[in-house]
């Protein structure tokens, strides 16, 4: 395998995004078929796809980008996520890094139940993800060393296991909006009653829908609501009732294009998640982003203050909360965090594969 073999399998640039990201080079997208695939059920598909996005030329460093719940690598292509950092002069300038965005097993245009096989697809969870991530990198792009593996939300807790199932890989480490310690407490309690909401609903079908069962876009919704935002923030948007009735009705009435079988394995995915056991091992200089006010991942409970001490080049940055911050959605804008991405990549050294 060539090491980081040129984008001559890649699709055509994303002209949508180009528009409105001019700093940077155009993004390209890509797909792979990930021969014999064993999830760890024991389940195997013969060739499962992994989609993904690239930003810059494959001479850069590497660096892998990690998405959420629900989302996929081109979701990471936000103005006030992608815009302030892959620009000239930039943390993550185009020209000097070589950005991969994989669609996760699930989501995106990555293999997922509603490709066909609706729920004969086999039950992943996040270190199918993650191996997924990894044979895309090493066996299709050639890539033998990371400089970064960066991620946010679900993203972030396949970091955590990224920098511990492989410790030499990569040079620095950055998981946002997460912790690295069993899912539990009200973070799976919500997940459950979104997963619940489908299941029991008459329309789903036992997954045989034949249209959108309705009760996945008002889960989706109180998820949102109950779990993103920020008080602050929200209060700031929603200062009365009237206000508040009229934003929600917006977002009940909007257009939904989410599949309610990949949402329930989406969910279901983060079920076992649990990377505490292994933390020791994590060799790459590791900075944990979170916010004050992550609803899902409150720093009240003093977990992640706990559990960074047994990361021997770890530290925590938390961003206050404040009026302008949106709780677990506050990492998704970079103006909050990247001074210290590029404190981070200007003192860790680079490793050799």
């Amino acid at each position: 395998m060539e090491l980081r073999k040129p984008l001559a399998t890649l699709g055509l640039s994303l002209a949508a995004i180009a528009c409105h990201a001019a700093d940077y080079p155009a993004p390209q997208e890509g797909d792979w078929m990930a021969p014999d695939f064993r999830f760890h059920t024991g389940q195997v598909l013969p060739g499962m796809r992994m989609h993904y996005t690239t930003v810059g030329q494959p001479t850069g460093e590497p660096v892998l980008i990690l998405h959420g719940t629900t989302s996929s690598g081109k979701g990471m292509l936000t103005p006030e996520f992608a815009g302030e950092l892959f620009g000239p002069g930039q943390p993550l300038d185009a020209s000097r890094y070589y950005i991969i965005l994989p669609d996760s097993i699930g989501a995106g245009q990555s293999a997922k139940p509603s490709d066909g096989m609706r729920t004969a697809f086999p039950q992943y969870n996040y270190d199918d993800a993650v191996l997924a991530q990894y044979r895309l990198v090493t066996e299709h792009l050639g890539i033998q060393h990371l400089r970064l593996v960066l991620g946010n939300s679900m993203g972030g807790m396949q970091t955590w296991i990224w920098a511990q199932k492989h410790p030499g890989f990569m040079d620095a480490a950055v998981p946002m909006a997460s912790l690295p310690t069993a899912m539990a407490g009200r973070n799976w309690m919500m997940r459950r009653l979104v997963i619940d909401a489908i299941r029991n609903d008459p329309e789903w079908m036992n997954g045989q829908y034949t249209q959108q069962p309705r009760s996945l876009q008002f889960a989706s919704v109180f998820y949102g609501l109950a779990t993103n935002g920020g008080n602050l923030g929200w209060y700031q948007q929603a200062p009365t009732s009237a206000q508040a009735d009229t934003w929600l009705d917006q977002r009940l009435a909007a257009k939904f294009s989410g599949d309610a079988n990949d949402h329930l394995y989406q969910w279901e995915s983060s079920r076992d998640y649990d990377p505490s056991a292994g933390l020791e091992r994590i060799q790459a200089a590791l900075l944990a982003i979170n916010s004050a006010d992550d609803e899902r991942n409150p720093p009240e409970l003093g977990l992640l203050d706990r559990e960074i001490r047994r990361v021997r080049n770890g530290r925590v940055f938390l961003i206050p909360a404040s009026p302008e911050t949106s709780g677990h959605g506050t990492t998704t804008r970079a103006k909050f965090w990247k001074h210290e991405l590029a404190r981070l990549l200007q003192d860790v050294p680079r490793k050799t594969p």
